[in-house]
């Protein structure tokens, strides 16, 4: 993965079980991913489309801290393929993983434009190309 951010896993992400709600944890990755494809995309009008299998392996408890990872494996005409992986980096067991999370450039009535974009940056540079 090349994108990392951090989250601190607070009583309000919990579960009935005391373990992270899975909810919050794709609010999380949602959020995450959309200002990767944002960054990658070079524009803020961009969805997600679709998200493939979630595969929960473990979980996380009150006061853990954990990773997402997120890399760019796909530019297609209108859209963006992502991948992500979560940890746990207090146990370094891994959380759960995402094989593809589909992002879509769209115009401003939603629908899907080009965007011109093939291949990955890694920092905000295209923040501001004008």
């Amino acid at each position: 993965m090349n994108f990392y951010t951090r989250k601190w896993v607070k009583p309000e992400d919990l579960n009935a079980h005391g373990t992270l709600f899975g909810g919050s944890l794709l609010r999380w990755i949602d959020e995450e991913a959309a200002i990767y494809s944002i960054i990658q995309l070079g524009t803020n009008r961009c969805v997600t489309k679709y998200m493939s299998e979630i595969n929960f392996i473990n979980s996380a408890r009150q006061g853990d801290i954990v990773e997402l990872g997120i890399k760019a494996t796909h530019f297609g005409r209108t859209s963006l393929t992502l991948q992500c992986e979560v940890r746990n980096k207090i146990t370094q067991k891994s959380i759960l993983t995402i094989d593809r999370i589909v992002f879509v450039s769209v115009d401003e009535h939603g629908v899907p434009v080009p965007h011109g974009k093939t291949a990955i940056t890694y920092t905000d540079e295209r923040l501001r190309e004008e």
